[in-house]
């Protein structure tokens, strides 16, 4: 039986109590469909890698989880790359909220199968083959934001595309004004700090 990583059992244990069981269900998933499988945690999220290359990921955000593939753009059901591109969280199958919001274990475990096959044959995956995501404009509350504290725009501009998107999907995803200035406000704190949106999860 594969090794199973304690920095992933500290994740999943710090993650909200909704993503809990979806974290467990997919790495068991995972574990099921390859026993060879080698646990490790890049860019602060659960990676399952294979033959020393990686081969998919999971992550917990506040209100949702993501599981994606690696070398989704070489898989032939064409679906996961479309539904990436069309969903601001990120990984492959969409929004994860419950167990229900998965697809079946039949065809999640055929993914991982299929992702397994890639490595063994040594496919990589090149810059141009993954399809980056369009980065979001920043709307001009958040700018105007950023502005008044030079310590978070300073950090903001440093930022990779999908750091600043992480910001930016969470500020302009909240549902009410209250919550949308309550996580502005946080953010802004946070990027003072230099600190990414997901920095509890960063392994130190």
């Amino acid at each position: 039986m594969a090794k199973k990583e304690k920095l992933i059992d500290a994740y999943i244990a710090k993650s909200a109590d909704f993503a809990k069981p979806i974290l467990n269900h997919l790495r068991k998933l995972v574990h099921d469909a390859c026993p060879e499988v080698e646990e490790k945690v890049k860019w602060g999220m659960p990676f399952f890698d294979y033959k020393n290359a990686p081969m998919c990921n999971m992550a917990a955000f506040k209100q949702h989880a993501a599981f994606g593939f690696w070398k989704a753009s070489l898989m032939k059901d064409k679906s996961l790359l479309e539904t990436a591109q069309s969903e601001t969280a990120m990984g492959h199958v969409g929004r994860i909220a419950s167990l229900k919001d998965l697809p079946s274990d039949k065809k999640s475990i055929s993914w991982v199968k299929e992702a397994m096959k890639l490595n063994d044959e040594g496919i990589k995956v090149s810059k141009k083959t993954i399809a980056p995501k369009q980065e979001i404009e920043a709307p001009e509350y958040f700018t105007k934001a950023l502005k008044k504290d030079k310590k978070a725009l300073a950090t903001f501009e440093g930022f990779s595309p999908s750091a600043k998107r992480e910001y930016l999907d969470w500020v302009t995803s909240a549902k009410t004004e209250e919550t949308k200035l309550s996580r502005l406000t946080q953010a802004i704190e946070w990027m003072a700090e230099g600190k990414k949106r997901n920095w509890k999860y960063e392994v130190k």
